[in-house]
């Protein structure tokens, strides 16, 4: 009986840790009080996204430019509206962020021209900046 118990005890425990979310590295970094930099590439008629471009070129481009300054980028891909007849409102969405707003003031400014000028290399769409400040 004492076994079973045991055994019991056991695959539990395995069961309720396998459940568990899986914590990135990416996600121990995020914090709050960080300010977060969204680029949103809208959709509509006419409008083209290279996301192949944009994650393996554009972002690690990004990336090293901004240099320590960037804690962390990540990058979404629009799949699907509110419903199945609506389009999605945007091709992608990307996602830098920063320990303070002035650390990203002072590495993208100095590289703005070499970064706004790649865009048309992935895209026909003037994106659209929003900086906030994570909370949780």
């Amino acid at each position: 009986m004492k076994t079973t118990i045991k055994v019991l005890v056991l695959v539990t425990t395995l069961f309720f840790i396998s459940c568990q979310k899986t914590v990135s590295k990416e996600d121990n970094i995020i914090k709050s009080g960080m300010v977060k930099v969204t680029i949103l590439y809208p959709n509509s008629e006419g409008k083209t996204f290279d996301m192949d471009y944009y994650t393996n070129k554009h972002m690690p481009m990004v990336a090293s430019l901004l240099g320590d300054s960037l804690k962390v980028f990540k990058i979404d891909k629009g799949l699907a509206s509110r419903t199945p007849d609506e389009p999605i409102p945007y091709l992608a969405i990307g996602y830098l962020y920063f320990d303070q707003l002035s650390a990203y003031q002072n590495s993208f400014g100095p590289n703005a021209e070499k970064i706004v000028n790649d865009i048309p290399n992935y895209t026909n769409i003037k994106p659209i900046l929003q900086i906030s400040e994570v909370i949780k």
